[in-house]
């Protein structure tokens, strides 16, 4: 049977800062497991590691989301390869889409990126997402969109993305691949994924009773939500009642995230 290597870290072993955002980060991809959004090994979620030196943490490519560990994260340059000794490997090419955001938004302490069935489905509708349930005002007004272009390797997307990004949206719909959200924090980054996650899921199953049998909300609602669910607002709510709670939801579940 194969086992992991057993670390005992602790935060004196990083820079400031960094060991807490290694436990947050591996918190996150448990979580991701646990809501049952992870494809094998596949797609990222990355956070950058306080300091100026501008290296990152994503995922070891060889370990499944819900066994991923703080110590078990690679730290990584804004090309996707390892800083220092490195005991798993990376996927460099997974790190393109992140790299451009990192580096082109400040706020942008944390990049998630997944392919949910749910996800995937509105990536492919023409109409996108439609404004037909709380969740998904709540996420809309803040969600941007980019064109598909193909396995995320070319590094001359990164401008694209960013220009569809835009400087104040937090979210993004990447046509026919899947959804993507960016915050300060991880907690904050991981409740708007949540929320835009959860808005596709509703659509879905609300489009198989049919279009044309939909109820449209008032007019006026929409942009009354969206004035109600502004973007600094929300990342406030994750980070100090959301997030911790969610942390203790999965030491009660998938504890050993913070090893």
């Amino acid at each position: 049977m194969a086992t992991l290597a057993s670390i005992e870290p602790s935060a004196s072993d990083y820079a400031p800062g960094e060991w807490e955002q290694r436990v947050d980060l591996a918190a996150a991809y448990r979580l991701v497991a646990m809501y049952g959004w992870d494809d094998l090994i596949f797609t990222h979620l990355s956070a950058r590691v306080p300091g100026p030196e501008h290296h990152f943490l994503i995922n070891p490519y060889d370990m499944m989301f819900e066994e991923i560990t703080a110590s078990s994260l690679v730290k990584i340059d804004v090309n996707g390869n390892p800083v220092g000794k490195a005991e798993h490997p990376v996927n460099p090419a997974g790190f393109t889409i992140h790299s451009a955001l990192h580096m082109a938004r400040e706020d942008a302490g944390a990049v998630m990126h997944l392919h949910t069935p749910y996800g995937q489905a509105v990536s492919a509708m023409e109409f996108g997402l439609l404004p037909h349930t709380q969740t998904a005002m709540i996420a809309g007004h803040d969600v941007a969109y980019h064109d598909y272009e193909g396995i995320a390797t070319d590094l001359d997307e990164r401008e694209r993305l960013v220009a569809d990004l835009g400087p104040t949206k937090h979210a993004m719909i990447l046509r026919n691949h899947g959804t993507l959200t960016v915050g300060e924090t991880v907690g904050a980054c991981f409740v708007r994924l949540y929320f835009l996650e959860r808005a596709c899921e509703a659509q879905v199953h609300m489009l198989s009773a049919g279009r044309e049998n939909l109820n449209n909300p008032p007019q006026g609602v929409e942009e009354k939500v969206a004035g109600q669910s502004n973007p600094k607002g929300l990342g406030m709510l994750a980070q100090a009642l959301a997030w911790p709670a969610l942390k203790r939801k999965l030491d009660r579940h998938n504890p050993g995230y913070d090893s």
